[in-house]
């Protein structure tokens, strides 16, 4: 009897893998349904913009090109042809990966409003913009500056590579280069063009300025750096551009990240601030970026926190560390003393003002200038000026308008 129990509670021998085949059944679906999601949020963002279509077409052309070409061409025209015969049952697919023609970042790659071209910029192409030859003039955490060649015969341009890393997305970035790229002023170094490519890299188009920034200016040691009219001369140009920014728009724009690199030079010593409005281009990780460097050169204002939160008064701020620094004294490359030009910070200052020794914080050839021409009170009112524009409190600071006034009369 007990034995009869124990063969009633054994299960048949085939009901056991049964059990197991179901199991299989259901498990390996959703396993093949999540490789299929994570192959699918793996591929979108690293094929972005590479167009199926145009990549079948241009695979004869390509080989071509090659050493091998000859060779290879009869073998891969064939696939070629054929995957441009299922490009109707591949588009859906296409798009969904973000490679077909109506997906990407940025516009794709040809297309016409892939450069849109500001005043000034209206003779440029993707083309001439991309296979101009150039070369590194600055680098920074969110960009690379190239001082590029074009045509034989067109002046010289700065292009600006924002990395792609640190942009933001096409549509507000390119809303962004068009705030900046309508902003026109005598002061300010103008936007030619703004360049999205098929991968989400974005160029930004300058023209070039052969005299190059007021920090190479003042630190190379040239005459007319140390010459008072000259001091003043860039000074006013400099609020005049910040000044525009502030009150002469509909909608102010920032600067956020003025100094003495970022403000250049023409022929007749009149300034143009460049990089205004760049934070906007970039994601909130970039734009913070952009702000510890400022920081670490001592052009930040104390309240500001985040690239953001940056309003007309921090740029204010900035603008007395550039001030200070036209006023630095200019040390010999072989003196071991520490150059205020170098520090860049506004406390170095007024410690020689608490220490009666405020005629160390002028160039040496300014302060003699200014004794002999009779300027020394002059001088003494730009000081006052540059560091009230430094106070700690955002509340302290006077607008550019008020700056402008005093520069005016200073310079009298």
């Amino acid at each position: 009897m007990a034995d009869a129990d124990a063969a009633a509670t054994v299960p048949p021998p085939g009901d056991e893998p049964e059990a197991k085949g179901r199991s299989n059944s259901i498990l390996l679906p959703i396993l093949g349904i999540l490789l299929v999601y994570l192959l699918y949020r793996y591929l979108r963002p690293r094929l972005r913009g590479l167009r199926l279509d145009r990549f079948t077409s241009r695979l004869p052309a390509c080989l071509r090109r090659s050493r091998t070409g000859n060779t290879m061409l009869p073998y891969f025209q064939p696939i070629a042809d054929r995957l441009g015969a299922l490009q109707p049952y591949l588009a859906p697919i296409a798009d969904r990966l973000g490679v077909g023609a109506q997906s990407g970042v940025g516009p794709p790659y040809g297309r016409a409003d892939a450069l849109v071209k500001f005043p000034g910029g209206e003779a440029l192409s993707v083309a001439a913009i991309l296979e101009a030859p150039g070369e590194v003039v600055a680098k920074s955490s969110h960009s690379t500056l190239y001082r590029a060649a074009m045509r034989s015969g067109e002046a010289a341009v700065l292009l600006r590579f924002v990395r792609p890393a640190c942009a933001l997305n096409s549509e507000e970035a390119s809303a962004a280069a068009r705030r900046v790229g309508a902003v026109s002023h005598p002061n300010l170094v103008p936007l030619r063009a703004f360049y999205v490519g098929p991968r989400g890299e974005r160029l930004l188009v300058h023209p070039f300025y052969a005299a190059g920034s007021l920090r190479r200016f003042l630190q190379e040691g040239i005459v007319e750096s140390q010459r008072w009219n000259i001091i003043c001369k860039l000074s006013i140009s400099i609020v005049k551009g910040l000044d525009y920014l502030h009150t002469g728009l509909e909608k102010p724009i920032i600067h956020g990240n003025l100094k003495t690199n970022n403000i250049l030079l023409d022929a007749n010593y009149e300034c143009k601030i460049s990089d205004f409005g760049l934070y906007l281009l970039l994601n909130p990780a970039g734009a913070q970026e952009m702000l510890e460097a400022s920081a670490a050169q001592g052009y930040k204002a104390p309240e500001l926190i985040k690239m953001r939160d940056a309003t007309r008064e921090s740029d204010i701020y900035s603008l007395g560390v550039v001030l200070l620094e036209m006023l630095a004294q200019k040390e010999s490359a072989n003196d071991i003393t520490p150059n205020p030009r170098d520090i860049l910070l506004p406390v170095s200052f007024k410690n020689l003002v608490l220490e009666r020794k405020i005629s160390d914080a002028f160039s040496s050839d300014l302060v003699r200038q200014s004794k002999k021409s009779g300027k020394e009170k002059n001088l003494n009112a730009f000081f006052e000026l540059a560091t009230t524009c430094c106070s700690p409190s955002p509340s302290l600071r006077p607008n550019t308008k008020y700056i402008l006034k005093k520069l005016e009369e200073i310079a009298k």
